[in-house]
């Protein structure tokens, strides 16, 4: 079974608007509502693949209660804990010349709420794959996977760690199965920037060397690398097409990399094809894509994987 957690889901409110302006009343040309927040839009992708998975997390108020009512309405199975105080984000994309977002803060997570999401997490079986995406809220410690991971130790999961920085790095001495910085991330890790394919592949094998099983960095514009743990490393550049939002597009690489790793049994060169397809495909639109886009993207575009050893 496939599990996502995401601490503070969203409600996207996406629109377009043709010049937006600061200081100035700006008028949209389109307006959409989505479920939101990475563990969320990993979820969602995964089920658009095909894959059924239960997303968890924290909701609060009227917003909490409409994430879980579209979610519902698209099939994607959660097991929400509701919090008491507060209510969940509301997050602004604004789709202009330049993307802006603005991103509400989230409700009040106790220590007993915590409780209850590591009750959940206890019903996990050996061979389950759970991925842990996005923002913490404020009220929660600042190493907060880092103590998820503890709380999960000498359990065979596979552990996805999608998060910024500290909040990453903190669980690398518990050995996650797939970690996905993207370039800036990586770079403010160690401090330095990453301008190219081969400048990523010394910092992904520090990665590693810190306690990371497989590493996975997208980068954008200029594609993508995947340090294996066998030794393997495969890179390719960039999907070309038209970018229209890069908003859930590193979701939806993971989910699609999970895809193609369980749907071809564990192959990785599959598993990094499938979510440079996925990533791809949500880029070039403003809604995570489906298995037939993903589908017709694996076998229409040009991807040219280089495979080389450590």
């Amino acid at each position: 079974m496939i599990y996502t957690v995401t601490f503070s889901p969203t409600l996207d409110y996406v629109v377009e608007v043709d010049d937006f302006q600061t200081g100035a009343i700006n008028r949209t040309s389109s307006e959409k509502i989505y479920p939101g927040g990475k563990g969320v839009n990993v979820s969602i992708a995964l089920k658009n693949f095909g894959y059924d998975n239960t997303a968890l997390g924290f909701i609060a108020g009227f917003t909490g209660a409409e994430i879980k009512r579209l979610l519902h309405g698209i099939g994607v199975r959660n097991n929400f804990i509701q919090v008491e105080k507060g209510m969940s984000r509301v997050n602004m994309k604004i789709i202009s010349k330049e993307e802006t977002a603005i991103n509400g803060q989230g409700p009040e997570i106790t220590d007993e709420d915590i409780g209850i999401l590591y009750a959940r997490l206890r019903c996990l079986v050996d061979g389950d794959i759970l991925v842990l995406a996005g923002h913490i809220p404020d009220t929660l410690p600042s190493d907060m996977y880092k103590q998820v991971l503890q709380f999960l130790e000498g359990r065979s999961l596979k552990v996805v760690v999608d998060a910024e920085k500290d909040l990453l790095t903190g669980t690398l001495p518990y050995h996650p199965w797939l970690i996905k910085p993207n370039r800036e991330e990586l770079g403010e890790i160690f401090d330095v920037q990453i301008d190219s394919l081969e400048e990523a592949v010394p910092y992904a094998k520090k990665l590693q060397e810190m306690g990371a099983r497989n590493v996975l960095v997208s980068m954008g514009g200029l594609g993508a690398v995947l340090l294996a743990e066998n030794g393997t490393i495969y890179s390719s550049d960039a999907i070309k097409g038209n970018v229209v939002s890069t908003v859930g597009a590193g979701d939806s690489m993971i989910a699609g990399f999970i895809a193609g790793y369980v749907g071809s049994d564990g192959d990785m060169e599959t598993a990094f094809k499938e979510g440079m397809c996925a990533g791809a495909a949500s880029s070039f639109s403003l809604v995570i894509p489906d298995a037939r886009q993903v589908e017709h993207m694996m076998h229409t575009a040009k991807i040219d994987i280089t495979v080389s050893q450590k």
